[in-house]
C-alpha cells in the first residue's frame, strides 16, 4: 500500500506542476480500488487502496490549498462528495445518499470517512482531474479538458489518466486570447 500512496502523490505533484494549479482550484478523482488490486472495476472493492489512494492525495492537496471532490461508482450515477464549504462556495446543489462500498465505491467512502464535514453534489466542474481505474470523469471536469502526461501511468494496476482544464477560446479569426488565463 504504501507504493500506491507513493504513486498517487507523484502523480499529483506532476499534474499540479504541469497544470500550474492555484490555491482554490478543485481536484476531481475518480479511484477504483479494484483496479489497483488487479480486479475488474466494481468486483473487489478494496478500502485498504482506496485508503492508500487518500494518503497520498489529501497530502498533496492540502499542501497545494485544493479542494478533493471524490467521484462515486455509477450506482450512485457518479455523485461527488466534497466538503460542505466547498459545495456552498461554488453553488454546487446538495443531495441526500450515503456512500457505501457497494453503491459510491471504497474511494467515496474513504473520503466521506475523512473529510470534515462531507457532502454529496450530483456534478461537479473541476479544474484538475485524475481518473484512477478508467472511472470516466470527463463529466464533472470544467470545458476544455487537456490531457496531461504524467511518468506514473498506473496506480496499483490500473491505469492513470490525468487532466487539466482551459478556458474555452470563443471568438473568430479577430479575436485576442489572454495566456494568463490559458496556463
Amino acid at each position: 500500500m504504501k507504493n500506491i500512496t507513493e504513486a498517487v502523490r507523484q502523480a499529483a505533484e506532476e499534474l499540479i506542476a504541469q497544470a500550474k494549479a492555484q490555491a482554490g482550484d478543485l481536484l476531481v478523482v475518480g479511484c477504483s480500488s479494484s483496479e489497483i488490486v488487479g480486479a475488474r472495476i466494481g468486483h473487489g472493492s478494496s478500502m485498504e487502496a482506496a485508503a492508500a489512494v487518500y494518503a497520498g492525495l489529501s497530502e498533496v492537496a492540502n499542501a497545494h490549498g485544493l479542494a478533493l471532490a471524490a467521484q462515486c461508482c455509477e450506482h450512485l450515477n457518479r455523485c461527488v462528495v466534497v466538503e460542505r464549504a466547498t459545495a456552498k462556495a461554488r453553488g454546487y446543489e446538495i443531495v441526500s445518499v450515503l456512500p457505501q462500498p457497494h453503491a459510491g465505491g471504497s474511494w467515496a467512502v474513504t473520503c466521506w470517512e475523512a473529510f470534515a464535514d462531507p457532502v454529496v453534489v450530483e456534478e461537479v466542474k473541476a479544474e484538475l482531474g485524475m481518473d484512477i481505474g478508467d472511472t470516466l470523469i470527463g463529466m464533472h471536469l470544467r470545458r476544455v479538458a487537456v490531457p496531461v502526461r504524467t511518468l506514473v501511468k498506473t496506480i496499483g494496476e490500473a491505469n492513470l489518466v490525468c487532466a487539466r482544464t482551459r478556458p474555452r477560446f470563443v471568438g473568430g479569426c479577430r479575436a485576442v486570447y489572454s495566456t494568463d488565463e490559458v496556463r
